[in-house]
């Protein structure tokens, strides 16, 4: 990168430099400026460098990130995190260990690869599965191109990528994990089609009723019949705490105590827990 500077030292224009020798177009000759930036101590001076050898390497940035393009994310965020990848680069380059390109490549690839690893998935999966996936999909490919684009089958894709038939099928499970079918997606065409929530069941309230029914029988059995009579015509037959209390010649407040009694010792005895002693 050219850098103008005025009488007073302070930098005007900054204009990269494309050296002959390299490859791309869009890699400059930034050697001076790295190793300028390696010499400032952190400030403004240093941020500003810094900002130019982004604009200047940015370009690069792009061309990589537009390799991945057409895989389910946008170009533009693509292009962000390719930017983001450049700036890990330029802070993290020794000046005296190679060329810029030949570090900034493999950084800003890498990031755009995580990227792809840690927030593309529609579902989590672990990172050893993410691989196995990467492995069948470049196997299933070349066996496909070689093939006339016939399907390989699972022991075809093992022998080709050196991996078990097991693993194969994790792998290829996989595949399907990486994005999701939306639940209001018709499983069959024509009027009477139905969504895949359709497909779906639903948690049945009534089991836990019966669970429930399950694990009180017992403390019901063991309990005096006059306490059994008055859960029965308050919970069965639902009568009030003032008409169990007429029915059975006693008061309103003691039938209330007699209920609350049973009831905790019930559901301590079906949670296998110490009976509550009795007031």
């Amino acid at each position: 990168m050219l850098v103008e500077t005025s009488a007073h030292g302070s930098d005007i224009t900054a204009r990269p430099r494309v050296s002959a020798g390299r490859v791309h177009d869009d890699a400059p000759d930034t050697a001076a400026d790295f190793a300028r930036l390696a010499a400032l101590p952190e400030g403004p001076e240093r941020d500003a460098v810094r900002d130019e050898l982004t604009k200047a390497w940015l370009p690069m940035a792009h061309r990589i990130a537009g390799r991945f393009r057409n895989r389910g994310e946008s170009l533009e965020d693509l292009r962000q995190v390719a930017a983001l990848g450049l700036v890990k680069a330029i802070d993290r380059y020794e000046p005296g260990r190679g060329a810029f390109e030949s570090y900034a490549v493999p950084t800003i690839t890498g990031e755009i690869k995580r990227h792809f690893r840690d927030r593309m998935w529609a579902l989590r999966v672990p990172r050893r599965v993410q691989e196995l996936r990467n492995k069948v999909r470049i196997a299933r490919r070349d066996l496909a191109a070689s093939n006339g684009g016939a399907t390989p089958s699972v022991a075809e894709i093992a022998t080709h990528a050196g991996l078990t038939e097991e693993e194969v099928n994790a792998g290829l499970e996989a595949l399907e994990s990486f994005s999701t079918l939306s639940l209001d997606a018709e499983m069959s065409p024509g009027d009477d089609g139905f969504s895949l929530a359709d497909t779906i069941g639903a948690c049945d309230e009534a089991y836990d009723v019966v669970i429930d029914r399950e694990a009180a029988k017992e403390g019901l059995r063991r309990l005096p019949e006059r306490e059994r009579a008055i859960l029965y015509m308050r919970f069965f037959e639902d009568m009030t705490q003032s008409r169990i209390a007429d029915r059975l010649g006693i008061s309103q407040m003691h039938v209330s105590r007699l209920i609350s009694r049973c009831c905790a010792q019930i559901r301590d005895e079906a949670l296998d827990q110490r009976p509550c002693p009795e007031s």
